[in-house]
Order: structure tokens, then C-alpha cells, then sequence
């Protein structure tokens, strides 16, 4: 419904690369983008790469209306992950397109949009504990006893899955596990890590 009663049929789409900046945290929305096509990564940037990434989103689908119905500046980052193709509406015309809705939609709208917010405040929180913290904590949390008692932890998904689960980017996810093999702390490269050192894993998770 949206798609068609927010977004100008005339607007010609647009074709943006991989790797391109979509949305800055911080900033006031002046667009609202609506991805047909293409995967989204969602996080905060440090030094132009998606350091801590919390998601993704595979068109189509409105990327981060929610802060417009809010009136409130982007709490993420959003980065082109492969090339996405996107219409676009101003700000204030999707505004007054939301001001023509019944009020009880309009009251949907904005409880949807709050608790949506409320969300990605918690993903972003998250985000303030250590990459090495929340590995080793995945790690304990997902390890299992062997026939002599050694904590292992079979990799039943794939790296980039649990990144995102994790709420960083894969890249991190790789060099955190290369760390802690280094530290002596888990050891094994293919499907099934094993911990060395659990105590020292805890302490590294803070539990």
C-alpha cells in the first residue's frame, strides 16, 4: 500500500553500487528510500567499512522510515551491499502522505515506528561491548561437552550469519577467532572450534 500511495510512479529508479553510503547515523532524514532490489547492511561505519554490523535488508522493502514518522535523526548506518536499485521520496512529502492516512493507521504507524526505534536503540547498545567480548560469550554459550570433557563448538551456520547475529561485520568475526587461536584460547580453522581455555573465555565475556 505504501509503495504505491508514497512513492511517485514517475520517479525513475535509481542504481547505486556496492559499497556506496545509503544512510549516515546521526543525520536529519531528507529522503526516504524504498530498496526494489538489492541487500543493505545496517551498523556503524568506522573508517568507511561496516565495523559493527546489526542486520540487513533485502529489497523490497523502506529503509528506515521509521525514523521520518518519528521526526528523528537515523540511528545507523546503512551501506550498499551488493548493488541495490531505489526510488526515493522527500521527507516531508512521505510526511503528508502519513497526515492523509485515517488516524487509526496513522496511530499504527507511529506505535510500529516507536517500537521499531526502540530496537535498533537496543541493537546499537549492544554494540558498545567488545567484538572479542561477545565472540567469547557466543562461544560459551554455544558450546557443548565432549566424550573427555573438552568444551567444542560446531559451526552449524555460516561465519557471516553468526557476524550478523553478533552485531559485527564478518571480516571482524574471521579476525577475533584468529586472535583467540593466537591467545591459545580456542583452537581448530574448519567447522568445529574447540575450546582450550573456557575459564579464560569467561572472564574475556565478563560472566
Amino acid at each position: 500500500m505504501f509503495t504505491v500511495n508514497f512513492i511517485n510512479p514517475c520517479a525513475q529508479p535509481q542504481k547505486i553500487a556496492r559499497g556506496q553510503l545509503l544512510l549516515q547515523r546521526g543525520s536529519k532524514p531528507v529522503w526516504v528510500s524504498y530498496i526494489e532490489s538489492g541487500r543493505v547492511a545496517l551498523g556503524v561505519l568506522e573508517d568507511g567499512s561496516m565495523e559493527h554490523q546489526i542486520g540487513v535488508l533485502e529489497g523490497p522493502c523502506w529503509l528506515d522510515a521509521s525514523s521520518v514518522v518519528l521526526k528523528l535523526p537515523h540511528l545507523v548506518d546503512a551501506l550498499a551491499d551488493t548493488p541495490v536499485e531505489l526510488r526515493q521520496v522527500r521527507a516531508e512529502e512521505f510526511s503528508k502522505g502519513i497526515a492523509d492516512l485515517p488516524a487509526a493507521a496513522q496511530a499504527v504507524l507511529l506505535d510500529v515506528a516507536m517500537a521499531h526505534r526502540r530496537q535498533t536503540e537496543f541493537a546499537v547498545s549492544r554494540l558498545a561491548k567488545d567484538a572479542e567480548a561477545r565472540c567469547a560469550e557466543w562461544l560459551l554459550s554455544h558450546a557443548q561437552s565432549g566424550a573427555q570433557g573438552q568444551m567444542a563448538v560446531e559451526l552449524q551456520q555460516r561465519k557471516r550469519s553468526i557476524a550478523v547475529q553478533l552485531g559485527i561485520a564478518p571480516e571482524t568475526f574471521s579476525r577475533v577467532l584468529r586472535h583467540l587461536r593466537e591467545q591459545s584460547l580456542i583452537s581448530g580453522s574448519g567447522r568445529v572450534l574447540n575450546l582450550v581455555d573456557p575459564t579464560a573465555l569467561r572472564s574475556l565475556a565478563g560472566v
